[in-house]
């Protein structure tokens, strides 16, 4: 979408819950902004950047007349509202002037997607994501991941469990690894650095191949196979497009080193689950640490629960104390830069929706 020309205001709907302390920071940082609120219409969060909040809350008629009253007069919208697209494309039907909307997600091209926008509505109204916030916690997450496969963990518990006091045995060192991260958006570069130091060899895999810091070598993505026979863990952080849907299939994984570890902080569609359970099965992956799953939450009769060699994280990987405040601060830049009429940061592609 072309830049408008610098305006003097810009008036914001929170559509999100957010907090009086963040809305401050917002106002702080961006004083054109008038951010407009009513914190009765927004459920109650129950953790930091809980975004659907209490699902037992239910606005009243009257309550929803006013959420919507406030969305249809806004020119940008703190959140996708009720995070339901199809709220997205009542407001973006009505609200004619509606120019842009900033997603909590930083995966929130999916969101956008699935509003089913037109053309039209696409050009008109800028997206952005909060990319880039959950970077730290996932990358934290990923090295755990990497080190727990390398460390024997399933291993561990299972002898502890069973008060089982073994012969001792060679756990694997990270400094001794190559691990493959596929995807060098903002939480691959992040992931990349930690391994860095330490001592990882570490094989980056993005689009165009281009080199990377804190990256022994880059692949582009349509060669990721020419490097399984030489990696001893994998990490996935890409987000989901029809390019990426099942891109860690039964081909990919049948191709690994035996005992490879598996650690995805990226999005779930991109593992074929099935596949993944047979090459657990079959010792092709050693480890699989999974933040993400294709459906969430992960089914109570799905057997990623009980496989020996899989550690579930219920999607919380990604969440700090400081979320809220970092993706206000995230909102308020973008603000200043739309205000100012240059570019912004986390724009959604809106062909591929990331």
């Amino acid at each position: 979408m072309p830049m408008k020309a610098a305006t003097d205001r810009l008036r914001v709907a929170v559509a999100a819950p957010l907090s009086e302390e963040n809305c401050a920071v917002i106002e702080r940082l961006e004083p054109r902004i008038e951010l407009i609120r009513d914190q009765t219409l927004y459920p109650p969060m129950r953790h930091p950047a809980d975004f659907s909040g209490d699902p037992s809350f239910r606005r009243t008629a009257s309550q929803q007349d006013r959420y919507e009253e406030m969305l249809l007069s806004a020119d940008a919208l703190y959140g996708v509202p009720d995070l339901n697209p199809a709220a997205l494309k009542r407001v973006a039907e009505r609200n004619t002037s509606l120019r842009w909307v900033h997603t909590m997600a930083a995966g929130g091209g999916t969101q956008i997607k699935a509003a089913d926008l037109t053309p039209d509505q696409l050009q008109r109204i800028a997206f952005t994501t909060s990319a880039g916030v959950h970077g730290a916690p996932l990358a934290e997450f990923a090295v755990f991941g990497v080190l727990a496969g390398a460390k024997d963990l399933p291993r561990l518990i299972q002898q502890q469990r069973s008060h089982s006091w073994t012969g001792r045995w060679v756990m694997r060192q990270v400094s001794d690894l190559t691990v493959l991260v596929i995807g060098l958006g903002g939480i691959g570069q992040q992931v990349a650095r930690r391994l860095n130091a330490l001592g990882a060899s570490v094989i980056g895999c993005n689009r165009s191949g281009r080199s990377v810091d804190f990256v022994d070598r880059v692949i582009p993505a349509a060669n990721i196979r020419e490097a399984l026979d030489e990696v001893d863990a994998i990490v996935i952080s890409l987000p989901e497009t029809d390019a990426t849907v099942n891109l860690i299939g039964r081909e990919v994984l049948s191709e690994v080193k035996p005992a490879t570890t598996l650690v995805n902080v990226g999005r779930g569609t991109v593992v074929d689950e099935s596949a993944l359970l047979d090459a657990l099965r079959s010792g092709r992956i050693g480890f699989a640490a999974l933040d993400v799953f294709a459906s969430e939450p992960l089914a109570a009769d799905s057997p990623l629960w009980d496989e020996p060699g899989v550690l579930v994280s219920p999607h919380t990987a990604a969440l700090s104390s400081r979320e809220d405040q970092l993706i206000a601060e995230l909102f308020a830049e973008n603000a200043t830069r739309l205000l100012d009429s240059r570019p912004m940061l986390n724009r959604v592609d809106t062909v591929d929706f990331y």
